[in-house]
């Protein structure tokens, strides 16, 4: 497979996705969670509603929305560090999180700023600094009503060789 392949087709294969999240992220796979999109632009990730997801106010947990949201922004991260062909550490350092309206049907997240995103890894494989980039997460539901908004703080430094 060619170098940056391997993240791309796992996490775009309906199989792949679900061995990667039940083998690293039980409770996401549990959820339901789903990239529906990655691509160099960032990625949509779906997450269904349901008595997986719903709180006991009949609508979807906020931390079920903070791990889609997490996952639309630190799947294009593990895409974009493979395809820098460097060792590069990610980690979440900070999120926070808006709510606009009641989740109560599939949401998905989008994160949309992947040229960003990888301008900052490349920066961190080029000076070797630690270089911390917010990445913007917005969900929404079927009907096109906003329901959340989340900035996730990732953390990217190249490690040493």
């Amino acid at each position: 497979m060619n170098r940056g392949g391997f993240y791309k087709a796992v996490f775009t294969n309906p199989f792949g996705i679900r061995a990667l999240l039940w083998s690293k992220l039980p409770l996401a796979a549990f959820a339901g969670l789903r990239v529906a999109r990655l691509d160099e632009s960032g990625a949509e990730v779906t997450l269904p509603a349901g008595w997986k997801t719903q709180n006991p106010f009949g609508s979807t947990y906020f931390a079920a929305q903070a791990m889609a949201a997490e996952l639309s922004t630190g799947a294009p991260a593990l895409w974009f560090i493979e395809q820098s062909g460097a060792p590069v550490s990610s980690l979440v350092t900070a999120i926070s999180a808006r709510f606009t309206k009641k989740a109560t049907s599939q949401a998905r997240f989008v994160f949309s700023d992947g040229a960003a995103m990888r301008a900052a890894i490349d920066e961190a494989v080029k000076t070797g600094e630690a270089v911390v980039f917010t990445a913007r997460s917005i969900g929404t539901q079927k009907d096109g009503a906003q329901v959340a908004e989340f900035a996730v703080e990732w953390s990217f430094r190249k490690r040493g060789d």
